[in-house]
């Protein structure tokens, strides 16, 4: 990636922001704010940025000629999202890209004028984020990630692929989730009853108590496993897979990207698609529009993506109609 400006925690320090930079800058250069709530290393979600940006090109906004992005990659500490959401808003940008829930409540916080486009988000309307999604007579706009209601299908997918599952865990950490959780658990708890399923909620608050969590599910037999999207959940991915496979819990997720490292099935939006389409809302905004003026979009397509490797280690045989309606099959 090319060398940029950006807010970063480095031992718990926070990089200088070059302030005087703006003033220097032509009259006609405008400033993006960008809060991730995920660490700079984290790849895929640079990939995600990366897109957002690509779309911004194409429509004639070019890096170092007529914008310039500040970046803050805050992981999934609410502090840390906090802080920089302060330091961001105080450099005044003409708009500010945000990245998930928890950032958006935050830096809706820290201002009530700056334009703000939140790329991936569950339910602004239950968050407070905006009056509805067709008028949202604020300072904020964007795109859904996924809808309460697809929770409803989760125990069906996860019944279908694992059939002797009859305990299902639903696995969040309440801290990042607190906005729109019960909004998902609803149709959760209706669709594992309709199913003959037990539902267990799985709260985690930290990375420390995440393994005691899930070998708790795994202690009783023919559980399951649902993650929750959930910022704290995406950024530790990677332990969350690996639990699963190691306790032998089929689990079922809402990003690709668990898949990725290793996840048996996910369902849901491809959130790169919602940072291009974001591109289009800030084009519109640098250009006159105002966010209360463009509507909230939902999601255009969900996906279905299956791990036959991970299937196979948990001695799944994955049903040839689910196999025919995935839309991507990792072998």
């Amino acid at each position: 990636m090319k060398r940029r400006e950006f807010i970063t925690l480095v031992g718990g320090a926070v990089t200088t922001w070059p302030l005087a930079v703006r003033a220097q800058q032509p009259a006609r250069m405008r400033r993006i704010g960008i809060l991730m709530a995920y660490a700079e290393s984290d790849t895929v979600y640079q990939g995600y940025v990366i897109a957002f940006q690509e779309e911004l090109q194409k429509l004639g906004w070019e890096q170092g000629r007529n914008i310039r992005f500040n970046y803050a990659w805050a992981g999934s500490d609410l502090e840390s999202v906090n802080r920089f959401a302060k330091e961001l808003v105080a450099l005044q940008p003409d708009l500010i890209l945000s990245s998930s829930t928890p950032t958006t409540a935050s830096l809706l916080q820290q201002t009530q004028t700056i334009p703000i486009i939140f790329a991936n988000i569950i339910d602004p309307v239950a968050s407070g984020f905006v009056a509805s999604l067709s008028r949202p007579g604020g300072n904020a706009t964007g795109y859904i990630i996924l809808e309460p209601s697809m929770a409803s299908k989760w125990p069906e997918l996860l019944k279908e692929i694992a059939p002797r599952v009859n305990r299902i865990a639903i696995l969040y950490n309440p801290a990042t989730t607190t906005l729109f959780a019960e909004a998902f658990l609803k149709p959760f708890k209706a669709a594992a009853a309709l199913f003959e399923v037990d539902a267990v909620v799985a709260p985690v608050k930290n990375l420390s108590e995440l393994e005691s969590v899930v070998a708790a599910q795994a202690s009783e037999p023919n559980a399951g496993l649902i993650a929750m999207p959930d910022t704290f959940l995406v950024g530790h991915r990677v332990e969350v897979t690996s639990l699963a496979a190691r306790y032998r819990l089929p689990a079922l997720y809402t990003y690709r990207s668990f898949t990725e490292v290793g996840g048996l099935m996910s369902y849901g939006n491809d959130p790169v698609v919602n940072y291009r389409r974001a591109a289009t809302y800030v084009d519109r905004i640098l250009k006159g529009e105002k966010p209360n003026e463009l509507p909230v979009q939902v999601p255009v397509k969900y996906e279905l993506v299956i791990n036959l490797k991970s299937a196979k280690a948990l001695g799944l045989e994955v049903p040839p109609t689910l196999l025919a309606r995935a839309d991507e099959v990792i072998e």
